[in-house]
C-alpha cells in the first residue's frame, strides 16, 4: 500500500488540496506552482510503478483520485476566484499589490453573494463564478472514463485533466505578471478576462475532457528517441515556447499537444499500420 509509486500519488494529492487553500486564500500567484509540483508527482508515480513492477487497480484507482483534487476541484476553484477577481477589472486598487487586490474582490464577493452587502458584484453576474465548477463536474466523468476505457492504456482520447489544468493556469499567471499594466488600462486584458469569455472557455475546454479527440501520452515507458519521437519533439517545442514567451507559452504549448497528435494519429501512425501490413 505505502510503496514509492502510491506516496508520489499522495504527494500529488496533498499539492491539489495546497492549491486550493492557496486560491480561497486570495494567492492564485503561487496556487498554479502547487499544481504543477502535483504534475510531477502524477508524472513520476506512474513511471516509478513500471520501473519497480507494482502498477495494479489499486495505484490507479489512487491516482484517478488525486487527480480528481488537483486536475479536476483545484483548477475549479482556481478559476472560480479568477472570474470573482475580473468580474470587474477596476476599483480603488492602485496602491494594492496583486495578493491584496484577489483577496478584496473575494470579500467583496462574498458579501454581496452570502451576506447582501450592497457593492459593485451585488447583481447576477456574482453567481457567474460558480461555472468554473463544470471544470471538476466534467473531470470526475473524464478521470471514470479513462479508467475503463481499454483504449486509453499508451494514449489518450480526449484532453486529460492535467492539459485542462494547465490551461487554465495561464489565467492567474498573466493576471499576477501583468497586474501593473493592467490595473491602470484593461487593455487587451478587457478581452481575455471578460467574465463571458472565460466562462466560455471553461465550457468548451471540459467538453473536450470526454471528447473522442486521439491525444499521446507523456508517460514514457523508456527515454529512447525510438517509439518517442513525438514526446521529445513535444517536450523541445515546448521548451523553445517557454524561452521565448514565458508565461503566455502556457496555451500555445496546449494547443500544440493537440495539433501534434493530429499529426501522429494522421501521419505517424498511418505509417505504422502500412509497415506492419
Amino acid at each position: 500500500m505505502f510503496n514509492i509509486p502510491n506516496l508520489f500519488t499522495a504527494a500529488n494529492l496533498m499539492c491539489g488540496i495546497i492549491a486550493i487553500i492557496l486560491s480561497l486564500a486570495g494567492r492564485i500567484d503561487i496556487a498554479p506552482f502547487a499544481i504543477f509540483l502535483g504534475g510531477l508527482f502524477d508524472f513520476f508515480d506512474g513511471f516509478l510503478a513500471r520501473k519497480l513492477n507494482v502498477t495494479g487497480e489499486f495505484g490507479k484507482q489512487l491516482d484517478s483520485l488525486a487527480d480528481m483534487v488537483t486536475f479536476g476541484l483545484a483548477p475549479g476553484i482556481l478559476m472560480m476566484v479568477v472570474i470573482i477577481t475580473t468580474i470587474y477589472l477596476d476599483g480603488p486598487f492602485f496602491d494594492m499589490n496583486f495578493p491584496s487586490y484577489v483577496n478584496f474582490q473575494i470579500h467583496n464577493w462574498v458579501n454581496a453573494m452570502f451576506y447582501g452587502v450592497p457593492n459593485n458584484m451585488d447583481a447576477d453576474i456574482k453567481y457567474l463564478p460558480f461555472a468554473a465548477l463544470f471544470i471538476p463536474f466534467m473531470s470526475m466523468f473524464r478521470l471514470a472514463k479513462f479508467n475503463l476505457d481499454k483504449r486509453q492504456t499508451e494514449s489518450f482520447i480526449g484532453v486529460p485533466t492535467p492539459l485542462n489544468t494547465i490551461f487554465f493556469t495561464f489565467f492567474p499567471l498573466v493576471l499576477w505578471i501583468e497586474f501593473e499594466t493592467w490595473k491602470f488600462s484593461e487593455g487587451i486584458f478587457g478581452y481575455i478576462f471578460n467574465s463571458y469569455f472565460l466562462v466560455g472557455l471553461i465550457v468548451l475546454m471540459s467538453l473536450l475532457l470526454v471528447s473522442e479527440i486521439p491525444l499521446f501520452s507523456l508517460k514514457f515507458k523508456n527515454f529512447k528517441w525510438k517509439g518517442n519521437e513525438i514526446r521529445f519533439l513535444f517536450l523541445l517545442i515546448s521548451g523553445l515556447l517557454i524561452a521565448v514567451f514565458f508565461v503566455w507559452a502556457i496555451p500555445l504549448i496546449v494547443f500544440l499537444q493537440l495539433i501534434l497528435s493530429i499529426i501522429e494519429n494522421k501521419y505517424f501512425k498511418k505509417e505504422k499500420n502500412e509497415v506492419q501490413s
